[in-house]
């Protein structure tokens, strides 16, 4: 079973401008790996409840009825969509800027690390993270944020090595979310974020600092955009007993 969320962001003439509200999630479960084939299924989560209660979110068209479970054998448009077609002749180049094989390269593995962002509305996608019995996680995700941070942010991040340690910061009254996690390189130049849907459960960790780690798995050529310039590989531990994205947010509406 592989899970991903679907996070949906609020205008910017919102009550709450720009926030992010993880508002469905989608399961995969795998019925012919070599075939790559798979059940579908997306319900709605309580983010969807707390956007609709905050700023007015309304029911996807795709996805009418926030108390109804949708399954499918094949991947929804809404996702599919937000997936380049593997006859593509750029195809073989966008996995590996994922850093993907191409038997990997499914549908689902291929959003969990490339978001699935489109211009034409705000919705992004973002995997599920899971810790093991010790409460270790790691995740993937490329570096948010570089293009507002100027021309020398993009000039170190061009310099950036793969295997280089990063350092993690906790941003306490970032103007646009509050709460945010940066990402600084060992001379301390900032060069970014982490996702949005991991900084809850991130400072959750913070008493754990020293499991806490971050490096640049990938560096793809400037063909590519800012947004998927940077691959970072994030490894923490949760609190004991706590599996990240558990709050209500998270929690699917039916079972």
């Amino acid at each position: 079973m592989k899970s991903l969320f679907l996070a949906w962001q609020a205008p910017t003439d919102s009550a709450r401008s720009r926030a992010w509200f993880p508002v469905g999630r989608l399961d995969a479960e795998t019925v012919d790996a070599a075939n790559q084939q798979a059940h579908y299924r997306f319900r709605y989560t309580g983010g969807a409840l707390k956007a609709q209660h905050d700023v007015g979110f309304a029911p996807l068209l795709a996805f009418p009825d926030f108390r109804k479970v949708y399954e499918s054998d094949d991947l929804f448009p809404l996702f599919k969509n937000r997936v380049i077609s593997p006859k593509r002749g750029d195809f073989q180049e966008y996995i590996q800027w994922l850093d993907l094989d191409r038997g990997q390269a499914d549908p689902v593995s291929i959003l969990a690390v490339s978001g699935g962002e489109r211009v034409t509305d705000n919705l992004e996608v973002f995997p599920k993270v899971t810790a093991d019995a010790a409460g270790n996680f790691h995740v993937r995700f490329f570096l948010h944020g570089l293009r507002h941070l100027g021309t020398k942010a993009i000039e170190r991040a061009a310099r950036l090595q793969v295997g280089e340690e990063l350092r993690i910061l906790v941003e306490l009254n970032n103007p646009a979310t509050r709460l945010a996690v940066p990402l600084l390189t060992e001379d301390y130049q900032m060069i970014g974020w982490a996702p949005r849907y991991l900084v809850e459960d991130l400072i959750n960790c913070v008493p754990h600092a020293p499991e806490l780690s971050a490096r640049v798995a990938r560096i793809n050529v400037e063909a590519a955009p800012l947004n998927q310039r940077i691959l970072i590989d994030y490894s923490g531990r949760a609190p004991q007993g706590a599996q990240p994205m558990s709050t209500p947010d998270f929690k699917p509406l039916l079972d």
